[in-house]
């Protein structure tokens, strides 16, 4: 299995993008991880929030094949505890499915179409967190979540 995080809009922090790219070399040695980063809408401030989610869902769309598996990053998806997450990421992969795709979506959410393709959708938490700080927090809770799978020291229980 392979795993893909889509995001919307550029990182222009650079002590994140470090820290991204640390988490992102370090799950390199447990699964094949890509991040994909969708840009900004143009002269998005002259869009509806409904036409917007739509602009970036239909980007969205392009990303993905036909036999990818869907994951919403959802404030009103299902939270996990780390543990829980591990397992969450050991069903999928024992399940077969190929590839499995994490979406950070806009500003607005999703698009009703992106709803409708997901297979399910997970919040980080009831916080609300910048779109460039979940990047980072995802991609730190997949590094994770293979470390517990792996029985390694880097997560205490």
């Amino acid at each position: 299995m392979t795993i893909k995080l889509i995001a919307i809009g550029k990182t222009d922090n650079k002590q994140l993008l470090s820290l991204i790219t640390d988490y992102q070399n370090r799950l390199g040695f447990y699964i094949k991880f890509s991040l994909e980063i969708i840009p900004d809408i143009k002269n998005s401030k002259n869009l509806s929030e409904d036409l917007q989610k739509q602009k970036e869902g239909e980007l969205i769309l392009k990303k993905l094949s036909n036999t990818d598996t869907l994951i919403l990053l959802d404030e009103n998806g299902k939270q996990h505890d780390s543990v829980g997450f591990s397992d969450y990421l050991q069903k999928h992969m024992n399940s077969g499915i190929k590839q499995l795709v994490f979406v950070i979506g806009g500003p607005y959410g999703f698009s009703d179409e992106i709803y409708a393709k997901s297979k399910g959708k997970i919040s980080l938490s009831k916080m609300t967190f910048s779109h460039q700080m979940i990047r980072l927090f995802f991609i730190e809770q997949l590094y994770r979540g293979f470390t517990i799978l792996r029985n390694e020291p880097y997560h205490h229980r």
